[in-house]
């Protein structure tokens, strides 16, 4: 009886698997479609099919078949890239290879070439971003970055597979969720956002966001609900004039309101210590108009300008036209921010369907694939910055996370224009120098480069460029590139130039000092070995042979009789040293209190994780245990914080706020090494916090700000800094605090004091 019910539960659930796997395929039909592409639909269903059978028996950690995750990452590369059958096709096969016993020659015998190199991309850069087997995630997306540059419908394909990942991704335990809501973004939501991918670049900043700060989400979240009706009245006592001046033109439009996304505002938030209230561009407009011919698209965008300019004070300095200069992802369109009757100033973009079109789809709304190959109308700008990528990956590789970090900093940059002597046009990322200008024309030119001409004035290697500037580059042949440049370069291209010369130059130097080494230790019987390689750099404190050949090549190390000393010396002390990694935290208990002091090396053993340790559960963090924890100088996590424990290489556990810069580094490096941090402490430890003040000046304000934090509050001060210039009040207490909330309470004290314009929490 049993059997048969449970066979019976069985039928019932694989029913329902089929039905909800048939309506999702009907789904994707519906819409390839609705779109512009030529209806292969035989394909399409043949892939479907092909990969249903692949996975089947195969569940998500949701629970639902594994093929409903192809599904949906087809269902997006259709429905929100606009992309066509051969793209939905590999979205379909993408994770065949990798997790079934079907190989890339099999995809390319049934599917044919072009599907199984895409497939085959797709399986060299998945590898392991969910699993245990990946290397450092900064090597996965160097492989995504070789792969991209033969068919860029890889990185597309993959970006529609993330954002499956994280839209699901509360299947995932909480150190999971971390990990790869931090590898989204460090590297998926600025790929997605250099690709013009604005509407997917949102939502994958605010799902990490959800995951990584929940609380401060559903504060958002709620705020933004509560708000929404004084929004919409403003929207619409704000529009009514425009609507009729917009129908005097005979333009055919629509206007529509755009709602700040949730991270953008926590993210103005944190970067401007502001509070919810204080952010006064939640709201903004959007114009988007048919142009009756193509040829009146750019001087329609100037009339709807014109009219509404008539209706409201503009901002003289916020006036961006991306129209006649298009942004490097092809976003175009006319911003201009104008003063409300309400008093309020409200950004309005105005943008034609077919600009609106690639500002949601980004480069994928200008293509149209062909039979054997992909044909891209307007793609000179996506060109040259793959061209850049190319020729940071020719040179030898750098560190994985250095090599992360420059070409991030070209997926953020915003670009300015600025001109060559001969009245040619470059598109330069902001903030950058006439060293990037140099290296931009040639690596030639960059590494001779001696100065520039900057609108004909003589101007240093590190002047910052600004829009419009006309740049000669000045060189000699007798200039080499200087270790200092890596401080003023900003560009990608710059930035691994200059290092891929230093590192050539070290080498010289590596191979000198390991030549002195070898003479050396000849010269008194020795062999050069790993063992007394490794003897030597412990001896001298450095962590790697190559940091001590280099030291020996420079002369900042000079062998001596020690060195042989050290080598024959037959017992090697033992005793630890354990560094003082927690500082700011107490060690003692007084009364049912703890007060700062300092931390006896040999008093204190590290937490050391061992093999069953169970990373996908909390780890709570109380008194007990937090002065055998590491706490890095980087972000001074304190209760209350949103943390995460990152476990080093030798097995001890670090504990970084979620937020942190070098916390989102590990997160995209080492995701497995990830855990969840939970605080349980009972206000007995105090924690080191400083809070920064500053103000108009007047008499008796600093003694209501020592009167609030001391007489109200009760809380101790360790170390004030006061000063007074130009009637400005500028003041930094160092505070001692159980917790957060500790922080918050004082914050929001010190806003009642009138005079105060910013208060906020040094990192």
């Amino acid at each position: 009886m049993d059997e048969r019910n449970h066979t019976g539960r069985d039928t019932i659930r694989e029913t329902a698997d089929a039905k909800m796997v048939n309506e999702a395929f009907q789904e994707l039909l519906d819409s390839y479609l609705a779109s512009p592409h030529r209806k292969k639909i035989d394909i399409i269903t043949k892939a479907f099919n092909f990969a249903r059978q692949a996975h089947k028996g195969v569940r998500r950690l949701s629970g639902e078949p594994y093929i409903m995750h192809p599904l949906a990452v087809a269902l997006i590369a259709s429905r929100e890239m606009g992309l066509g059958s051969t793209s939905i096709c590999s979205a379909l096969l993408h994770d065949v290879v990798e997790d079934t016993d079907y190989t890339v020659e099999d995809i390319e015998t049934i599917f044919g070439a072009k599907i199984a190199q895409i497939v085959d991309g797709l399986t060299k850069i998945s590898g392991g971003i969910f699993g245990d087997k990946a290397s450092a995630q900064a090597e996965n997306f160097k492989k995504l970055l070789l792969t991209m540059s033969d068919d860029i419908r890889v990185i597309l394909i993959k970006i529609c597979d993330r954002l499956h990942n994280m839209r699901t991704l509360s299947s995932q335990p909480a150190n999971k969720q971390y990990k790869i809501a931090g590898e989204t973004l460090y590297i998926y939501a600025p790929l997605a956002n250099r690709l013009g991918l604005n509407k997917i670049k949102n939502e994958l900043e605010d799902l990490s966001f959800r995951y990584e700060h929940p609380e401060a989400y559903e504060s958002i979240k709620t705020k933004l609900a509560t708000t929404e009706q004084s929004r919409n009245t403003l929207f619409k006592e704000f529009t009514t004039p425009i609507i009729e001046a917009l129908d005097r033109l005979g333009l055919k439009y629509e206007i529509k309101a755009r709602v700040k996304a949730p991270f953008s505002i926590w993210t103005k938030m944190q970067n401007k210590h502001l509070t919810f209230e204080e952010i006064f561009d939640i709201l903004a407009v959007r114009i988007i108009f048919t142009p009756q011919r193509k040829e009146d698209e750019i001087d329609d965008c100037f009339k709807i300008y014109v009219a509404i300019n008539k209706l409201y004070r503009s901002h003289p300095e916020r006036m961006r036209d991306w129209v006649n200069h298009p942004k490097a992802n092809g976003y175009q369109a006319l911003h201009v921010t104008l003063m409300s009757k309400q008093g309020q100033w409200i950004e309005v973009q105005i943008r034609s369907d077919r600009m609106n079109e690639i500002a949601e789809q980004g480069f994928a709304a200008h293509w149209k694939y062909k039979e054997g190959g992909i044909a891209v109308e307007e793609e000179s700008e996506l060109n040259d910055w793959l061209r850049t990528i190319k020729e940071i990956l020719d040179d030898p590789q750098p560190d994985a996370m250095d090599f992360l970090d420059t070409i991030k900093l070209n997926l953020f940059a915003s670009e300015i224009f600025v001109f060559t002597p001969k009245g040619e046009i470059m598109t330069m990322p902001a903030g950058c120098t006439a060293l990037d200008f140099a290296f931009q024309i040639h690596t030639f030119i960059g590494s001779h480069c001696i100065g520039a001409k900057v609108n004909h004035k003589l101007v240093p290697l590190s002047h910052k460029l600004q829009s419009g500037d006309q740049v000669e580059v000045l060189t000699s042949k007798t200039q080499h590139v200087d270790a200092s440049w890596i401080n003023f370069a900003t560009t990608a291209k710059a930035k691994a130039k200059i290092q891929a010369i230093l590192r050539r130059d070290v080498r010289e130097v590596q191979k000198t000092g390991e030549t002195i080494l070898k003479e050396f230790l000849e010269k008194n019987g020795l062999e050069l070995t790993t063992s007394h390689l490794d003897r030597l750099c412990e001896f001298h404190d450095i962590s790697k042979p190559e940091k001590f050949f280099l030291a020996l090549g420079n002369k900042t190390i000079i062998l001596s009789d020690k060195d042989i000393d050290e080598l024959l010396e037959k017992k090697k002390s033992s005793s630890s040293k354990w560094r003082k990694f927690v500082p700011f935290l107490s060690s003692e208990k007084k009364k049912d209190k703890a007060t700062p002091s300092q931390i006896d090396d040999d008093s204190v053993e590290l937490i050391t994780v061992g093999k069953d340790f169970n990373r996908k559960k909390p780890f709570y963090v109380n008194e007990d245990l937090i002065r055998r924890l590491i706490f890095p100088s980087c972000c001074h996590p304190i209760p209350g914080d949103d943390s995460l424990g990152y476990i080093d290489n030798r097995n001890h556990i670090e504990i970084h706020q979620r937020q942190c810069a070098v916390a989102n580094k590990l997160k995209s490096s080492f995701g497995n090494r990830i855990i969840d941090v939970k605080w349980d402490m009972h206000r007995l430890v105090l924690f080191d916090a400083t809070i920064h003040i500053t103000g108009v000046d007047r008499i008796g304000l600093l003694n209501e700000v020592t009167s609030v934090i001391s007489g109200q509050l009760n809380v101790n001060m360790k170390k004030l800094v006061v000063s007074c210039d130009d009637g400005i009040f500028d003041c930094s207490i160092e505070l001692k605090v159980h917790d957060r909330n500790d922080v918050q309470v004082i914050i929001d004290s010190l806003k009642k004091i009138s005079g105060l314009e910013e208060i906020r929490q040094i990192q």
